[in-house]
Formats: structure tokens, sequence, C-alpha cells
């Protein structure tokens, strides 16, 4: 088991880590292949709970990233070579939320700006998006889990 940082213990998890915490589990599993990883494991390389852990695994499943089995030998492994996931892939699978972050709730409806600032926002967050997924989708987990050998 490995040995969590005391001062990451208490760090709040912000939503803008889930692409950051996707990656990491999915390099758990790339540079463990074969086995199936425990949430309780995987949440100690990453340093959070294994709550989150399970949650993140749970969308990675859904998108078919992974295979998870229950049960007393149960985890998590790749279900695909890694060689077969794209970044992009990884991105859009725990996306929930724009790159740029989220637009004003309330802005002022009489304000000539506030009337229209949500609408043109959309249109950048969605092109931002673009460039995001572009940028990524040529790129393997493969490629990135070799920096760790």
């Amino acid at each position: 088991m490995l040995h969590l940082n005391i001062d990451c213990i208490f760090a709040p998890v912000m939503s803008n880590t889930r692409f950051a915490t996707a990656i990491h589990i999915l390099t758990l599993l790339t540079v463990s292949p074969g086995e199936y990883l425990s949430s309780e494991w995987i949440a100690s390389s990453i340093g959070i709970n294994p709550v989150i852990v399970r949650k993140e695994l749970s969308m990675l499943h859904e998108a078919k990233l992974v295979f998870t089995r229950k049960g007393k030998d149960g985890g998590s492994t790749l279900n695909k070579p890694a060689t077969e996931i794209f970044l992009a892939d990884i991105y859009i699978a725990v996306k929930n939320s724009e790159v740029l972050g989220k637009k004003n709730q309330c802005p002022n409806p009489l304000c000539p700006i506030g009337k229209r600032i949500n609408e043109k926002l959309e249109n950048l967050f969605s092109e931002t998006d673009r460039v995001v997924i572009n940028f990524l989708k040529d790129k393997t987990l493969a490629e990135f889990a070799s920096q760790f050998h």
C-alpha cells in the first residue's frame, strides 16, 4: 500500500480534477496489465478517497474504457489495449463542465452585455472544447503512460 501525503488528505477535490484523476487511474491500469487493481489501492496512489475513485471508475466503465470485477478478488483493469484508448476518449468520458468554467448564472437582462453574454460564452466554450478534443484525439494512453517507465 502506498503512503498518503498528510497535506493532501484534507485538500478538497475540485470538479476540474476529474480528467487528471481519470488519467491517473488509467495510467495505473496501463502499467499493471492483466491485474485487477482495487479502488483502495488506486486511491492511495492518487491521495483521494476510494469513493471518488469508484465514481470515476463507474464513468470509465460506462465509456467502456475499463472492466470492473466485483467481490473479494475484484478490482478494475483496462477494457482494451492502452494503444486503442485516446486521451480525447477519456476527456469526453469524464467531462462534466466546460473547459473555461461555468457561465454567469444571473446576468442582468436589461444590460446590453448581460442579456447576451451567456450566448456568446456558449460559442466560445464550444469552440474551446473542440480545440481540446482535437489536441487530445491523436494521443494514446499508451504514449502517456510510457513516460513512467
